[in-house]
């Protein structure tokens, strides 16, 4: 790393930044004064992260590459998973003990954004940090083991913060429920799919929104201690139909098909499709409504970051390519315009 401009300790390594999630994350670093690096695997590699990154060349399933990459860093947000689902079972905790010993290396903070996939039906509907994880998919059961190993690196010389929300979508989110199962990229939609019954409530987690509570919480570091977890509430869909209406809305088309997600030939694809036996691994988070607590998240910043449910959804659209030839607003537009207090979680027994 010799050459390297100085950063004040403010230079964070972000695992997956040509990703959505990573991507916006080096974003919204970037434009917090982080100096921003990231790490792909061939040179040619372009897109994602932030404007000004700084690129290194490696292989998140190189321990060697991570920890070079990640010299000098105080900060590693580790949102690299394998692409298209495949090989989840084999890659995802290599990758993560490779930025565990990094972030050890440098007594450096670990984020992850985290899911609701950590859990099963014996917490719903509304899931505080501290509630049991008893998952009842693979992909949950992974997602258990990387927290418990996370929390165990911490007091080995990592820090470690866990932003869990519901499920992602946002202008670059090509690898999304909201992008590969409601719609398709790439052409205005023709009609919309529900994978859940109306009715039935649903949790969204717009990214720049996402990013900007990271952003918020790392920027009170003394105040987080060595072992964070906090909960989003993001956009609380209380009877399944919010989220639809609103990409009709945006699409100008408010007559337009609604079909449900045809579950049974999901599963007789599955054996074939990758990707269709990960939907179907997580039909169960569609058939009961499940809901994140953010109470904890609100008594530490007063408000959450909440881009209105409108807004979120027709630049989503606009990034996927969904509105047709319609530009992408400008990055600054893209962040959250006003926080939001404590949700109604008392009355919320007819949604949750």
């Amino acid at each position: 790393m010799d050459g390297r401009k100085s950063t004040n300790g403010k230079l964070a390594l972000v695992l997956g930044a040509t990703g959505g999630v990573g991507g916006e994350m080096a974003r919204a670093l970037a434009a917090r004064g982080w100096s921003v690096r990231g790490l792909r695997r061939k040179p040619a590699e372009a897109g994602g992260g932030a404007p000004a990154m700084e690129w290194v060349v490696g292989d998140a399933m190189n321990a060697a590459d991570v920890r070079a990459a990640a010299e000098g860093a105080s900060l590693i947000v580790h949102a690299v998973n394998p692409p298209a689902y495949r090989h989840w079972n084999r890659l995802v905790l290599p990758m993560l003990d490779n930025s565990i010993a990094a972030a050890s290396a440098n007594d450096a903070r670990i984020l992850l954004p985290g899911t609701v996939y950590n859990y099963g039906p014996d917490v719903f509907p509304l899931i505080g940090e501290t509630a049991p994880q008893n998952p009842v998919t693979r992909k949950g059961a992974i997602r258990v083991e990387m927290e418990r190993r996370l929390h165990r690196a911490v007091g080995e010389g990592a820090r470690l913060l866990i932003l869990r929300c519901g499920d992602f979508f946002g202008p670059r989110a090509a690898n999304s429920w909201f992008s590969q199962g409601l719609l398709t990229p790439g052409r205005p939609p023709v009609r919309i799919t529900q994978p859940g019954r109306p009715g039935i409530g649903h949790q969204w987690a717009y990214l720049p929104d996402v990013a900007e509570t990271a952003m918020r919480l790392l920027d009170r570091e003394s105040e987080l201690g060595d072992d964070a977890v906090f909960h989003m509430d993001g956009h609380w869909d209380d009877d399944g139909r919010r989220m639809i209406a609103a990409i009709a809305h945006a699409l100008g088309k408010p007559g337009l098909p609604v079909r449900r997600m045809p579950w049974g030939l999901l599963r007789l694809a599955s054996p074939l499709v990758p990707l269709f036996r990960e939907l179907n691994e997580m039909r169960y988070l569609w058939e009961r409504p499940v809901r994140l607590d953010n109470r904890r998240l609100l008594a530490f910043l007063g408000e959450e970051p909440h881009t209105p449910l409108d807004l979120a959804v027709r630049r989503t659209l606009a990034g996927l390519g969904c509105l047709g030839p319609e530009p992408l607003p400008a990055q600054p537009a893209d962040l959250p315009e006003a926080g939001r207090g404590v949700p109604d979680h008392a009355n919320s027994s007819r949604s949750v």
